[in-house]
């Protein structure tokens, strides 16, 4: 009797193998982020790897690798993805910027107001024209997905005083990256830029090499910067913390169509996912700040406005010097304009 059980849960158990093998993904899609599992980036993925495995009823696999187990450098990693060793990876506009230098129109400050405004356009066409431009310089192998969020808004914060006017800024020793767009903000506002790698912010900010920088509450509180002696935050919101997510070109159009759309729906749900994460994080990392002693000043319409005129020579400037500039910048204000035309639109019929 147990002899001929065993025999039968065995056969079972081949059969239930061999039903695994025939019904293996046709398709696996290696996702990076160099970055970690309480980012904005991993909870992006994790929603993708969920939605597009069951939408395709298994015949997609994805594949996390979070960290730098496959690349750890902007331009490293998005060559990987143009020779097909990375199917998906995720980066910001500066880690994009040495290959394709008109995503740092993301970094020009105060054209999108809030929110529903960068949600907006960013779900629109202005990513399809970025990802056109980006597939005609990349010969067709590097495709924009999506524009989601890593951070919510860049604010500036310092270790020396409240900033509430582009006066305060005067004198003040700002990191940025080594990229020039950033660079050229902080000159217009009357500070010193200064590039430091982001590993070595928190002793430079002890030691005094620099004095401020430009980041997201969440990185800020994540990074303890408090620590090191950041005390001031202006949440004048200059730029949204756009997160541009490619994908090898021949992996995506290499699919049948009814796989394809599956990809784009996984990441609109990625996209939609990436924009809630920082405004659920944010709430807990500005208790803890101001918890901590930390000053939280909100400009107002007039201050921040002085902040947006002290700043537009930057536009001209990248207009002027970035490849693709021009083109790009006009995408954005046109899809900004509409933006808030829908938007106002929508509001004024949901107040009668």
């Amino acid at each position: 009797m147990l002899k001929r059980l065993f025999s039968t849960l065995l056969v079972a158990a081949m059969m239930a193998g061999a039903s695994l093998t025939a019904y293996a993904a046709d398709y696996t899609i290696r996702a990076t982020a160099n970055s970690n599992e309480n980012d904005e980036d991993y909870d992006g993925l994790i929603v993708f790897k969920n939605y597009v495995e069951s939408a395709s009823n298994g015949a997609i696999a994805v594949e996390l690798f979070i960290g730098t187990q496959l690349c750890s450098k902007g331009a490293e990693c998005l060559q990987g993805v143009a020779d097909g060793s990375i199917d998906v990876y995720i980066s910001t506009s500066g880690g994009a910027a040495g290959i394709f230098p008109y995503v740092q129109v993301l970094d020009l400050p105060y054209l999108m107001a809030d929110d529903r405004v960068a949600e907006h356009v960013l779900s629109g066409d202005f990513t399809r024209t970025m990802r056109s431009m980006a597939l005609d310089d990349s010969g067709g192998k590097i495709r924009l997905m999506t524009i989601g969020n890593t951070g919510g808004w860049r604010n500036f914060a310092n270790t020396q005083r409240r900033i509430q006017n582009p006066s305060d800024m005067e004198g003040l020793k700002i990191r940025t990256v080594v990229a020039d767009l950033p660079q050229e903000l902080v000159r217009a506002l009357g500070a010193s830029p200064t590039p430091i790698p982001w590993p070595e912010l928190f002793t430079s900010f002890q030691t005094g090499v620099v004095e401020g920088s430009k980041n997201g509450i969440t990185d800020i509180m994540g990074m303890k910067f408090p620590d090191a002696g950041l005390k001031y935050v202006t949440l004048d919101g200059h730029a949204y913390m756009g997160a541009l997510w490619w994908m090898n070109n021949d992996k995506f159009t290499g699919m049948p169509e009814g796989l394809r759309r599956v990809i784009v729906d996984g990441f609109s749900q990625l996209q939609q996912a990436t924009f809630a994460s920082p405004k659920r994080k944010s709430i807990q990392a500005y208790a803890d700040f101001v918890a901590g002693g930390g000053d939280l000043y909100v400009p107002t319409p007039a201050e921040k406005a002085a902040f947006k005129d002290a700043a537009a020579p930057v536009y001209d400037w990248f207009k002027a010097n970035v490849d693709g500039g021009d083109k790009i910048f006009n995408a954005l204000t046109s899809a900004v304009a509409d933006a808030e035309a829908d938007i106002n639109a929508g509001r004024d019929k949901d107040l009668m």
